[in-house]
């Protein structure tokens, strides 16, 4: 299986376009991905640096013939014309989907920044080796109480599909009550503003009980010793002026470490201010 994961900045490139064909034909051009992870996906936005207002879901989920596209918002709002405003994640994928599940993020209080809602979307794909789940998300920049909170309940949610994995619920055919899968092993995905040296970072990787398969960084699995190659800063010295580092990672549950691959950052793009990330994971 391939997966890309990619903060895409509203598909606005280094160059201040707005281009979701761009995107689109970037991502096809580092693999023929199974699973395409985005972040930042945007829909009537105007105000944002470069955009018309385009709906960005509906735009991709026509370049990607084939594939279902699965919105995971985080922002909901009502614009001033009385449509909706909407802001977040976004999973493409052509294996057939199983179950979808959407979570907001803990937000606690900090009037000390600025900050947004966040939010993590979760698919359970039908994959060649069994049902695999899913998870993209993009934690909050300004504000590392949120930040630290939001990595709480990912940990949580890895908890949650875990125990609904070894005790099922009984079963109820047919309507909303009848189980779908929800396996343990997962791949967790996004952009989640802070560096592989800091605390966060081990802190998703932390056990988490006899019973449930912790976090690890696919990239030190797959390249252990060597420095994440950076994901920020790399072509945009404008936002970013500082040395390029690493904030966008791949998870994957320590039962599939084995199956990992390669991970590969491409470096040479700049359809975003974010360069994208790619799994590979052998069947």
């Amino acid at each position: 299986m391939k997966l890309i994961t990619w903060n895409v900045q509203w598909c606005r490139g280094c160059d201040g376009r707005v281009d979701p064909a761009r995107i689109a034909r970037v991502a096809r051009e580092i693999a023929d991905f199974d699973v395409l992870c985005l972040q930042e996906v945007a829909s009537n936005f105007p105000d944002l640096a470069g955009s018309s207002g385009e709906d960005q879901y509906e735009a991709l989920t026509g370049l990607f013939p084939g594939h279902a596209l699965v919105k995971g918002v985080a922002i909901d709002v009502l614009a001033s014309d009385g449509d909706r405003r909407e802001f977040g994640n976004a999973i493409i994928t052509r294996l057939p989907v199983l179950q979808v599940l959407r979570h907001l993020l803990s937000r606690p209080a900090d009037p000390s920044v600025p900050s947004m809602q966040r939010s993590a979307i979760e698919v359970v794909l039908d994959t060649r080796s069994g049902p695999l789940r899913v998870t993209t998300t993009h934690l909050e920049y300004y504000s590392a109480r949120q930040r630290a909170a939001q990595i709480e309940r990912l940990l949580e949610m890895q908890i949650e599909a875990s125990g609904h994995n070894s005790a099922p619920t009984p079963e109820k055919k047919g309507g909303p009550f009848q189980p779908a899968p929800r396996p343990a092993s997962g791949v967790l995905t996004g952009d989640f503003n802070f560096p592989p040296e800091a605390s966060m970072h081990a802190r998703i990787e932390a056990p988490l009980g006899e019973e449930v398969p912790a976090y690890r960084d696919a990239w030190q699995l797959r390249h252990p010793g060597k420095a994440h190659a950076p994901t920020i800063g790399v072509h945009d010295k404008l936002q970013w002026p500082g040395p390029p580092f690493a904030c966008d990672f791949i998870f994957v549950t320590e039962d599939l470490a084995h199956r990992v691959e390669d991970v590969v950052v491409n470096g040479e793009t700049d359809a975003s201010d974010h360069q994208p990330v790619l799994l590979e994971l052998r069947d």
